[in-house]
């Protein structure tokens, strides 16, 4: 395995970013994230990928949270530079302008956890197990995990995971709605480029906009949400990949999406 903590692959229009220290269970130092925010951001303006698959190296662990060899050699406000960084990092992973899909390939833990959340879509491993289990430090979730879970799984549910810090299994995730599939391991790769492929055929700037409708729209009362999603629509309009879906439907083809 590379010493590099972060390791990013392309196939076609899949970028596949792989947590790279699975000797302490690919938890977080400065390092990783910062690996992390520079891939985000440069996919970000890579028109050819449209889709981003991020997972764990190894066969134990996705992610186990803080790399806690390293926080405690922090200073306090050294912590607080490391929450901020986190935070940051997940909210620009949630609003990144293309899907993002968590392959939960083992253990996500704390801060691996709060990371699926900050995707779109989580498919996990039959051997995984999740769980924001941050009380039992005597903290609290700091990456967005006390207010994506309970916007995923309902307010009742999460204060349930959170304030007894218990880990969940796969089935378990599945039932409560916290991952999308479950598979066995050796497929979870396939699986999540399965789907990929299938946001690959649809029109880019549309993934966008939609996306754009659902994270903010969901945040206001239905007749915002509703001219939200108006005015995303009106985006889509003008653009020349509308047009070509018009065109492959009238000559019965597949369309060739361009995001223009």
């Amino acid at each position: 395995m590379s010493d590099t903590v972060l390791l990013a692959e392309e196939r076609q229009q899949v970028a596949i970013l792989t947590l790279n220290r699975p000797q302490i269970m690919n938890s977080f130092n400065f390092e990783l994230l910062r690996a992390l925010k520079e891939q985000i951001d440069a996919v970000r303006f890579k028109p050819d990928i449209r889709v981003v698959i991020i997972t764990g190296a190894g066969e134990k662990a996705f992610c186990a949270g803080a790399d806690l060899k390293e926080r405690a050699t922090l200073n306090p406000m050294q912590v607080k530079e490391f929450i901020f960084t986190i935070r940051n990092l997940f909210t620009s992973i949630e609003q990144l302008n293309k899907p993002v899909i968590a392959a939960v390939n083992g253990i996500a833990l704390g801060g691996g956890t709060e990371l699926a959340l900050a995707c779109d879509i989580r498919i996990a491993a039959k051997t995984a197990s999740m769980g924001l289990t941050e009380t039992r430090l005597a903290i609290i979730p700091g990456a967005g995990g006390t207010q994506r879970l309970p916007r995923l799984v309902g307010r009742g549910k999460a204060k349930e995971l959170i304030f007894t810090g218990r880990r969940v299994d796969a089935q378990e995730a599945l039932s409560i709605g916290l991952v999308n599939q479950v598979c066995d391991r050796e497929h979870l790769l396939d699986e999540c480029l399965k789907m990929a492929s299938m946001m690959c055929e649809t029109g880019p700037l549309a993934i966008e906009q939609a996306k754009y409708a659902i994270n903010h729209g969901i945040e206001t009362d239905l007749a915002t949400g509703l001219a939200i999603e108006s005015n995303a629509y009106w985006v889509t309009i003008p653009t020349r990949d509308r047009l070509e879906g018009l065109a492959a439907f009238r000559e019965k083809r597949k369309p060739v999406y361009t995001g223009e």
